[in-house]
């Protein structure tokens, strides 16, 4: 961090050579910097969203409702048909539909929280500039109230030193 606000000191530096305070600010306040979420869906291909899809799916009660019961009505249906149940007792056919199920969420998942990860770092990318930007503009501010009030200080200096010749002036007349 320390050495981020060191190299923005030098390019500000830099900067302010060239160009105003007012041309500094200017130039910062119209920078864009956020990106608008729906320019984000129009990047992504029909598999991604559908992998979004699924692993916010993946991720719900819903799901985990909805899998179990499956699941027992898998186990009923051939528990109750014995002699010709499709999937007899022990299930294998149940155990190669949840492995197959587990080896394809998953990956699917992974994908989305890839993703997600760029979002937020993108997300965390922007909070940073716009800190840095708002960091930068109180930083110009702070040092034109502190000229204002040197200034001010200056001229009530010069106000106090004309005061007793007024006076004296007004005395006079």
């Amino acid at each position: 961090m320390k050495e981020n606000r060191k190299l923005l000191k030098e390019v500000l530096m830099d900067i302010r050579h060239d160009m105003t305070d007012e041309e500094v600010l200017n130039l910062l306040a119209d920078s864009k910097i956020s990106v608008s979420p729906e320019k984000d869906k129009e990047k992504y291909t029909l598999g991604q969203r559908a992998a979004d899809v699924i692993a916010k799916f993946a991720g719900s009660w819903a799901f985990i409702f909805s899998f179990v019961g499956v699941l027992v009505v898998w186990m009923v249906v051939n528990i109750i048909l014995v002699t010709k149940a499709f999937d007899p007792y022990p299930f294998i056919l149940l155990n190669l539909v949840l492995s197959c199920v587990a080896a394809i969420q998953a990956p699917l998942i992974m994908m989305s929280q890839n993703r997600q990860e760029e979002k937020d770092r993108r997300r965390a990318e922007n909070d940073y500039k716009v800190n840095l930007k708002t960091e930068i503009m109180i930083e110009d501010l702070y040092d034109k109230v502190n000229a204002i009030l040197a200034r001010q200080s200056q001229i009530e200096s010069l106000l106090s030193k004309q005061s007793p010749e007024d006076g004296e002036t007004k005395k006079q007349n």
